[in-house]
């Protein structure tokens, strides 16, 4: 989003953050979300972290309110303001997880329609990344301007993306999956294509399309599918050359991890990396 011109005073961001300095981290420090990747790890732009990642302090950001913890920042746009939330954890048939407690459906649901009632958006987009997700839309209207996106259906699984043995950063194995099917695939493509004319439903279309492993959904408001991506995840003026030269080399060189045999589901990655490591034990024994 920074990197598509998004002001940092227009970002809110929560992540539990106990990831970069964990002791199994074999870059301590760094975090990484696609094979022999960049890292990705910005601490400083984390505005709420640990135990003020809740589900009270997401509504309450989202609708404007005062929050516990945290640095205070919430959503203060306004009828003119086009909104994405992108949202990725476990799932379970009505509800979304947070690191400590659960988001149900129903409380989702009346929070966008508060935000609808007071004018906080023009238009908004939800991504949602976690099993059975497209459960958490049910009473989603088509009628307030509001389209959602879901890894999932109500009753599947999503998938981890880049797992072991296709999870390694200069040769050395992550010890878990880096990334998931879905939020892999839309973020990839966000960062191969021009946000300035890639339209939202043809992101769709290439995500549903590339995410193999569960069905990836659609609920709400879709008339505004012609819109442009840019729109909701910021635009870096495409037309500037160094921006053309870095969509076409992501483009050349990433390519989505889309082979079943390294995706693994969401509920399976802790037994996945303990039979990587079993694995990595038995060659260093063979040796």
């Amino acid at each position: 989003m920074r990197a598509n011109g998004i002001p940092e005073s227009n970002i809110i961001h929560m992540a539990y953050d106990d990831i970069a300095d964990n002791r199994q981290n074999p870059y301590p420090g760094q975090l990484f979300n696609q094979p022999d990747g960049e890292n990705v790890y910005d601490q400083s732009s984390i505005d709420y972290s640990g135990r003020d990642v809740t589900p009270e302090n997401f509504i309450s950001i989202l609708t404007g309110e005062a929050t516990t913890g945290g640095n205070g920042k919430t959503l203060k746009s306004t009828s003119s303001s086009n909104v994405f939330v992108y949202f990725a954890d476990h799932g379970a048939p009505g509800l979304i997880a947070f690191p400590h407690s659960y988001l149900y459906a129903d409380t989702l649901n009346d929070a966008i329609n508060t935000m609808h009632s007071n004018s906080m958006y023009n238009k908004l987009v939800f991504y949602i990344e976690a099993c059975e997700s497209g459960s958490m839309f049910p009473d989603l209207k088509s009628n307030i301007n509001v389209a959602a996106m879901t890894a999932s259906n109500a009753t599947q699984s999503s998938y981890a993306s880049y797992c072991w043995p296709n999870n390694k950063v200069d040769g050395k194995s992550i010890g878990s999956c880096l990334g998931d099917l879905f939020s892999t695939n839309w973020m990839e493509d966000t960062q191969a294509n021009d946000p300035d004319t890639e339209t939202l439903i043809t992101q769709h279309a290439t995500v549903k399309e590339l995410t193999t492993a569960s069905p990836v959904e659609l609920f709400g408001d879709l008339t505004f599918g012609s819109e442009v991506v840019g729109e909701f995840q910021g635009t870096d003026n495409g037309n500037d050359s160094y921006g053309k030269t870095m969509r076409q080399m992501i483009k050349s060189h990433v390519k989505p991890s889309t082979d079943k045999e390294t995706l693994v589901d969401s509920r399976d990655t802790t037994l996945h990396d303990l039979y990587a490591q079993a694995h990595s034990l038995g060659d260093k024994a063979s040796l």
